[in-house]
């Protein structure tokens, strides 16, 4: 299994997004229903594994709390830009889930992850499409921004990746403090034993 942890966003603030998905050749666009904050990146796993994960994930005690989504940037490597993403205003609270979620998944045995955590809702992946349009286009939309919106949980989503792209499945919901939310659901494999 492929997993990660992330936020999911409210359909408002998906619309909002997609708003977005325009204007820039050479991107192939996130679809709205797939836009996430990824908390952890875990990779491949196994059923015994995603078990342990999500048992760690329900130890988690945060409050809920607000989020903006504001800016715009991009990753690049060796001169070519890889993606584009709208960030995420400072936020302690972020970054407590952040470290909670990290703290989980090395008590699960997990290595420690080594890149540092930077808060993006990720819009385009890009291929071959010029730096110069690239530059433009955040030019253009360099004061987006959305309403803070309620964070009440968080998920453990498993991905599938194919040709037309990578496809999630929530796996578990871990619902904060102080939200109203249904009792968590708790990962069982689909695997073939």
């Amino acid at each position: 299994m492929r997993l990660f942890i992330a936020i999911l966003l409210p359909e408002p603030v998906r619309e909002a997004l997609s708003a977005l998905r325009l204007g820039l050749p050479g991107a192939r666009w996130v679809e709205p229903e797939a836009m996430h904050l990824t908390l952890r990146f875990m990779g491949e796993v196994n059923a015994g594994e995603a078990e342990d994960i999500d048992a760690a994930l329900a130890a988690i005690h945060v409050p809920a709390f607000d989020l903006a989504i504001s800016g715009i940037g991009n990753f690049q490597s060796r001169r070519r830009v890889r993606s584009l993403w709208v960030g995420l205003g400072r936020s302690e609270p972020l970054a407590r889930l952040q470290g909670k979620v990290e703290s989980a998944v090395v008590r699960a045995g997990f290595e420690p992850e080594r890149r540092k955590f930077k808060p993006h809702v990720t819009l385009a992946r890009l291929k071959k499409t010029p730096v110069g349009h690239v530059g433009a286009y955040m030019e253009t939309h360099d004061t987006f921004a959305v309403a803070p919106f309620a964070v009440t949980a968080f998920t453990l989503m498993r991905s599938y990746l194919n040709r037309d792209g990578p496809h999630y499945e929530t796996l578990a919901e871990y619902p904060l403090e102080g939200a109203q939310q249904p009792n968590r659901a708790t990962v069982r494999s689909t695997e073939p034993t």
